[in-house]
């Protein structure tokens, strides 16, 4: 029976640069930003078990639900409807990227979930496919699973990879409250 466990780290980003432009019909805004992921992350484990069903998170963070509404909830959730798995999904989350401030955390986390699914199964979707079904689970999604420096354009869900800049020191101030992404903008 198949019982593996995978780690993963979840990169947080910064917007290098951003232009909000008009509301777009879904009620986005349409927006052209530079993304980079920065060495902040956080870790996540995956077990997949055949034995087992449903999904299981646990999170270090009080704050966060392990249930639906946590996006490495519905991430492995989304997989297993996509990818017709059958088995078990347990998933261990620790937090180092702070909560709503703009780091994409809980972006990143989800793209690592389906990462590490598609790398413990060896069943991997095409890269359209792979994007798609990220951009279902949030507008910067996507961006994480490219990683380095992205062009992101309609609501920040379509990307485009761009040459890495150098390595560099950045200093990355979180204020100690959270912002929404909605107040934001």
């Amino acid at each position: 029976p198949l019982t593996k466990t995978v780690q993963a780290r979840a990169f947080a980003k910064i917007n290098a640069g951003l232009k909000v432009l008009a509301k777009r019909p879904d009620g986005f805004h349409e927006i052209r930003t530079v993304y980079q992921t920065v060495g902040l992350a956080d870790r996540l484990w995956v077990n997949l078990s055949q034995r087992q069903k449903g999904i299981c998170l646990k999170c270090d963070h009080q704050e966060l639900s392990s249930e639906r509404d946590n996006l490495v909830y519905r991430a492995a959730e989304l997989w297993q409807r996509a990818r017709g798995f059958k088995g078990g999904i347990s998933l261990r989350l620790e937090k180092q990227i702070p909560i709503g401030a703009g780091l994409g955390g809980g972006s990143s986390d989800a793209a690592a979930t389906l990462l590490a699914l598609e790398r413990l199964t060896g069943n991997r979707l095409e890269l359209a496919a792979r994007l798609e079904l990220a951009a279902r689970l949030g507008s910067d999604v996507p961006l994480f699973l490219l990683g380095g420096r992205v062009l992101g354009c309609g609501r920040g869900e379509e990307v485009y990879p761009l040459t890495d800049l150098s390595a560099r020191h950045c200093l990355i101030a979180f204020p100690g409250f959270s912002v929404s992404t909605a107040q934001a903008y």
